[in-house]
């Protein structure tokens, strides 16, 4: 069950609609010790990790089998929950599109997602993704689908590297609207100081492996950013743009009430 699930529950117990007893038998199921997950044997779906989390079970795609994910996902699915799957590749994508009727596949970004309730909106704002080049694009759309796909707003902003500054300088307008700046880019990882010296908002910068034998496959990148002079870039993983996308969301997140 995710938060919008049981809000919806206990509004219905709360009109009348729904006995006392029903809500419980509903809620029987709900995370304690031993519970919260569905046992598949080779995985235990977190069925619960919304309602903690306000992030819902996400598939990992890599070095699972077609079968894993295509059971997993039936699973998230049968509970009424979105199951989204990262890191997939053109053949994989195609054979779980076969498996799974209604699967929308982001081949730029990686993803699928089965959608099964409506995402409701849960940004507050504007989260701005930018990237450096063309080429770390799908780490940038890898964050912005995911950002997407919580509920957010997302602005992009590709093509906006250190190497032709009046690119970036000419959306300044763009990136003042943003409540988060994600900053994606390889070589030598300058782009997210450049952008933190331009904005009041929190950046998340993802360094990229791309770049020539020198960026040791994202490290050169990665220590750029970690050294940043702009104050209060924060940094995720190399190629992590789902990690990015979620920290993005979660400080973007609108509380009500």
């Amino acid at each position: 069950m995710n938060r919008r699930g049981l809000e919806e529950l206990l509004t219905r117990v709360q009109r009348g609609d729904e006995s006392v007893a029903g809500a419980l038998a509903t809620l029987s199921d709900l995370p304690f010790v031993g519970s919260g997950f569905a046992d598949l044997g080779f995985a235990k779906p977190d069925l619960h990790r919304e309602l903690r989390t306000g992030v819902p079970e996400v598939i990992y795609g890599e070095g699972k089998t077609i079968e894993q994910i295509v059971a997993i996902a039936e699973r998230l699915a049968a509970d009424g929950q979105n199951a989204l799957v990262t890191r997939l590749d053109a053949e994989r994508a195609a054979a779980l599109r076969v498996r799974l009727p209604g699967l929308v596949v982001h081949p730029d970004a990686r993803l699928a997602l089965l959608m099964v309730t409506a995402v409701a909106p849960a940004g507050e704002g504007t989260i701005v993704v930018a990237s450096a080049g063309t080429a770390d694009q799908p780490v940038a759309e890898e964050a912005a689908c995911t950002a997407e796909l919580m509920g957010n707003t997302v602005e992009r902003l590709y093509d906006v590297g250190v190497a032709g500054l009046h690119r970036l300088l000419a959306s300044r307008e763009r990136l003042a609207v943003a409540r988060v700046v994600v900053v994606v880019a390889g070589m030598e990882g300058a782009l997210p100081s450049v952008v933190g010296g331009l904005v009041a908002v929190p950046v998340i910068a993802v360094p990229t492996s791309i770049g020539y034998g020198a960026s040791f496959g994202g490290l050169a990148a990665l220590l750029a950013m970690l050294n940043s002079c702009a104050a209060g870039v924060t940094v995720v993983n190399v190629d992590n743009g789902f990690g990015a996308g979620v920290a993005a969301s979660r400080i973007n997140r609108r509380h009500d009430g």
